[in-house]
């Protein structure tokens, strides 16, 4: 699927809930099924900067896709880095440079969350992008 695809997949699911209280427990659910990072990547130098929260990110190539791999101390952060990896794992760097995140803002995470919150996933995008950056220079 394409980024643009699996954002689409993401909106239709988020526009199943009424409530911004059911939202937040999908995100949370979604959490909970992030694949568990390989505790050698939980290291400070995979830590996103900016996040109120730990949160480690680790990127490597694959067929020259990247796959992401995530872990954070808080649930909600946690559900926050799932939805990123599902957007952006798998992908071609080129894809991921060239992707728009205005999805983030139509699921309504942007404006629902605390401030701090809101400025980790904008770290976390900036992360993943910057990843991409530097695969797509290896190339």
């Amino acid at each position: 699927m394409t980024i643009k695809e699996i954002q689409d997949e993401i909106i239709d699911e988020f526009s199943m809930f009424d409530e911004w209280d059911e939202r937040y427990q999908y995100v949370i659910d979604l959490g909970k099924s992030l694949p568990l990072i390989d505790e050698q990547y939980k290291t400070e130098d995979n830590i996103i900067k900016g996040c109120q929260s730990k949160v480690w990110l680790h990127a490597e190539a694959n067929d020259g896709n990247i796959v992401f791999t995530a872990d954070s101390d808080a649930i909600l952060t946690k559900g926050l880095i799932a939805i990123m990896i599902r957007v952006f794992s798998g992908q071609k760097p080129a894809a991921i440079l060239e992707a728009d995140t205005a999805f983030v803002d139509e699921i309504g995470l942007k404006e629902h969350l605390s401030p701090t919150r809101a400025n980790g996933l904008v770290s976390m995008i900036k992360q993943i992008k910057m990843y991409a950056l530097a695969f797509s220079a290896k190339n």
